[in-house]
């Protein structure tokens, strides 16, 4: 089974505000990079875009390590998601999960694949990170000079 690193970040100007998504993949000698933006949007809303373009791009099952500083990415896949899809998509308080259509689309991909979850502190000089970083804002800094948003 093909083993892949993924470094993924979110990036955002303002929350909300024109954000932006990076990723990182590395397998074996190659390695790939996603980034893409959206005018009006939240921190939250990239870093878990960013978590799905990554396992989007993959085209066959892989062993995936995921490497993101999102506590809220991180402890929301491997903690909280059980609980909220057993109370119909509900906070323990009864309200509705924020970015649950996302939340849903993720865990569809991580079914699909044998994936570790890891956090990074973020902005810490860990290469993977700042790397998803740059392409996170790459991704916004692209979509506002195309002018097409």
């Amino acid at each position: 089974m093909t083993e892949v690193r993924m470094y993924t970040d979110g990036a955002c100007r303002g929350n909300p505000g024109p954000g932006g998504w990076g990723v990182w993949l590395t397998a074996g000698s190659s390695e790939k990079e996603l980034f893409g933006g959206v005018m009006e949007t939240t921190n939250n809303r990239m870093e878990l875009t960013a978590a799905i373009e990554g396992l989007t791009a993959l085209t066959r099952n892989c062993q995936v390590a995921i490497y993101t500083d999102s506590e809220y990415l991180q402890r929301g896949i491997t903690e909280w998601i059980s609980q909220w899809k057993q109370r119909g998509w509900r906070t323990a308080s009864r309200k509705a999960v924020k970015n649950d259509d996302l939340w849903r689309r993720l865990d569809e991909l991580v079914s699909w694949q044998n994936v570790e979850w890891h956090w990074v502190k973020g902005h810490s000089g860990d290469p993977g990170n700042e790397r998803a970083d740059e392409l996170a804002n790459r991704g916004i800094d692209e979509m506002l000079a195309s002018g097409q948003y």
